[in-house]
């Protein structure tokens, strides 16, 4: 039989899912992650999932894997030393960058600068001029180009970057540069603006492929290891590694251009959500990731997650697609504590990680987090994994107490405060992707998940008014989900700045053909027919004049029905959303873009078998909790003990291998044909 495996490195833990492609029968593991070496916790998790499912390893087929890898590159600012050539004149791109400081006015007093991926020192300037038409105006001046790259060379660079002006247009003088520097340094990489990100705008193109140069050495180590240790130990498997945009690229995908990966972790739980929500009926979610280390929350509309083409890491904005997730400091190992300034509680973004982790791991940590405080109000049960790693109740009482004093409240009244907390760090996280685009919380189910995010998932409905709060079976290990049932992706983009009236509807379907055969390439090299593959569009359109530009997404069909006319309705309708007005002039193209996929990977939901309301037959104990600012008795439920229509009413704590989920008092979790605990107001 062949097996297919989905993969998800966290801050604190590594989740593994084991699908067997035959019947969709699923196997899971969760096990420490290893932040030294992520590869480490890889492999210890392959082995502890096929063990337990008794699956000889070799029967894997594919590997499907969000890292976070590139991620951390930047974050840690441990990338390569990049050099950066640009055209005469330009040589400050990366130093002027946007007129953007974050913090409105208080931002220009306190705002420290980032330091660009490529200093100044290590930027050179090529004798070359490009038209915006792609007419070479000025010969590159080969010899003044070889004296700079020796320069270059002489600073140990790690890797070459090359952003000419208007190269997006034609390449060719970039290729030539290439060309030379591979004579003069052959063993470092070099990426081109006019392959990496071929559009307009000089400063987005240069970061985006200076960003893909800074992290492109460990992204290729970290992919050449892991590969190289499946197949030493017999797993003849296709690595994919998840892009930023939900859909997964070869390992020579993730070589060539990593900047594509750089937001990997985060997007295997929206593709989770998407195939948790298909298969519960709901199309409108916002979801809630939470791990040990951070909170990722994504809005999703209709049954598709919404994109930008935009990827944040830290001080770090690349053009590169991705789903519009955003990250908040919010998780399990959160470090709470009290400023001896102002007293006043704050929580994150500081976290203990996934060593030493949280005091009650027991692993030598003593500093108070959001594990310790759920464990003091009694949400949290004795052990955790299936039982594989017990809580030490007295260490976490003992550092929530380190609180409490500061405060100068009582233990459980501080691990209430720090809970309230950290669910209000992440509200504001929601908000931003619901309120101020435009969107009704309300008008929006949230899906909670992650080791972590069944705890608060109750609590955050409450916030938002987002009703019902879904908790799918296996929260925990729902990125790997997502990783392994997410789809081959591959796109081609194009910069076209045109006005309607200078283009048509004939014009754009043959450039869109075009850019679909290029985005074909690496999916046929995977041996995928045409006919199981997907293609759709996407335009940046924007008012002409206008600097904003907005992508709308669309398929074939509805570009022969509609044309242009009805991509430039859809663009008044998202522009009304985000900002409640539309303006009555002229359109304008931007960038056009096909994006190619595979087919999707069947995996079936488990069916539970019907029962009636009472869930007395999962009821493990009954504990004491410490909620509304007061103790009170809630039932401690197995959950792979509760069947298809079981009423579990708050207060209640619900248990499995890989998450906690806690249903708070005046409320009522259902659960579903699926597993998933549906989560109301009593009465609702």
């Amino acid at each position: 039989m062949a097996y297919r495996l989905g993969v998800d490195v966290g801050g604190t833990f590594t989740d593994l899912l084991l699908i067997d492609e035959g019947n969709g029968k699923t196997f899971r593991a969760k096990v420490p992650s290893t932040p030294a070496d992520s590869s480490i916790g890889v492999l210890n998790g392959i082995e502890r999932v096929c063990s337990d499912a008794g699956v000889d390893s070799s029967s894997i087929t594919h590997v499907m894997h969000g890292t976070t890898v590139a991620t951390n590159t930047v974050l840690e600012g441990k990338g390569a030393k990049v050099g950066l050539v640009t055209t005469e004149g330009y040589r400050q791109v990366l130093q002027i960058a946007r007129s953007f400081v974050p913090g409105l006015l208080a931002g220009w007093i306190i705002w420290p600068k980032p330091e660009p991926l490529a200093p100044l020192e290590l930027t050179v300037e090529a004798k070359e001029r490009m038209s915006a038409r792609g007419e070479i105006v000025r010969e590159l001046d080969e010899s003044d180009l070889r004296k700079q790259i020796e320069y270059l060379n002489s600073r140990g660079i790690e890797a070459l970057t090359v952003s000419l002006f208007n190269a997006y247009t034609n390449g060719v003088t970039e290729e030539r540069i290439r060309e030379i520097s591979s004579e003069i340094m052959p063993d470092v990489p070099v990426s081109i603006s006019s392959e990496v990100l071929p559009e307009m705008y000089e400063y987005e193109r240069a970061i985006t492929t200076v960003a893909n140069s800074y992290i492109a050495p460990k992204v290729r180590l970290y992919v050449a290891n892991l590969d190289s240790e499946l197949r030493k130990r017999g797993i003849e498997a296709d690595l994919h590694i998840l892009r930023s945009d939900g859909g997964l690229t070869s390992v020579e995908g993730a070589r060539n251009s990593p900047v594509n990966v750089l937001m990997s972790g985060p997007a295997g739980g929206v593709a989770g959500a998407l195939w948790v929500a298909k298969n519960a009926g709901y199309k409108n979610l916002l979801t809630l990731d939470m791990g040990g280390t951070s909170t990722d929350v994504a809005l999703i509309q209709e049954g598709v997650a919404r994109r930008r083409r935009e990827t944040t890491v830290g001080d770090v904005t690349v053009r590169a697609s991705s789903l519009d997730v955003r990250t908040v400091g919010a998780g399990g190992g959160s470090i709470a504590h009290v400023p001896e300034l102002t007293k006043a509680l704050r929580v994150g973004p500081q976290s203990a990680g996934a060593d030493p982790g949280p005091a009650a791991y027991g692993k030598g940590g003593d500093q108070p987090t959001v594990t310790d405080a759920n464990v003091v109000l009694g949400f949290l049960p004795e052990s955790l994994v299936g039982g594989d790693m017990k809580m030490d109740i007295e260490a976490a009482e003992k550092a929530v107490q380190t609180v409490a004093d500061g405060l100068g409240l009582g233990l459980k009244e501080a691990a209430a405060g720090i809970i309230d907390i950290v669910n209000e760090n992440m509200f504001g996280a929601l908000r931003l992707v619901s309120v101020e685009q435009g969107f009704d919380p309300r008008d929006f189910a949230l899906i909670a998940f992650g080791g972590a995010g069944p705890l608060h998932g109750n609590a955050l409905g409450k916030l938002m008014g987002s009703w019902p709060v879904i908790i799918p079976p296996s929260p925990g290990v729902l990125c790997a989900y997502g990783d392994a049932t997410t789809r081959l992706t591959d796109e081609a983009a194009r910069s076209l700045v045109r006005k309607y009236s200078e283009t048509s509807d004939t014009e754009v379907q043959e450039l869109m053909d075009e850019l679909t055969s290029a985005a074909r390439v690496a999916i046929d090299e995977a041996g995928i027919s045409e006919n199981d593959q997907t293609v759709h569009y996407e335009i940046d359109l924007r008012y002409h004049g206008q600097g904003l530009v907005l992508p709308i997404v669309f398929s074939a069909s509805d570009f022969k029905n509609g044309g242009l006319a009805q991509i430039s309705k859809r663009f008044d309708e998202e522009h009304t959303q985000l900002f409640t007005f539309a303006l009555d002039v002229e359109h304008e193209i931007v960038t056009l873009r096909a994006i190619v996929q595979g087919p999707e990977t069947i995996v079936e939901a488990s069916i539970l078998d019907k029962a009636g309301d009472d869930p007395s037959s999962a009821l493990i104990k009954k504990n004491i909790v410490f909620v509304d600012g007061r103790e009170q008795e809630a039932g401690l439920y197995d959950r792979a003990k509760l069947h298809a229509g079981n009423k579990v009413k708050g207060p209640a704590v619900v248990t499995e291998m890989d998450s906690t989920t806690v249903i708070l008092p005046g409320h009522i979790g259902e659960v579903d044909q699926y597993g998933n605990i549906i989560i109301q107001p009593s009465g609702a």
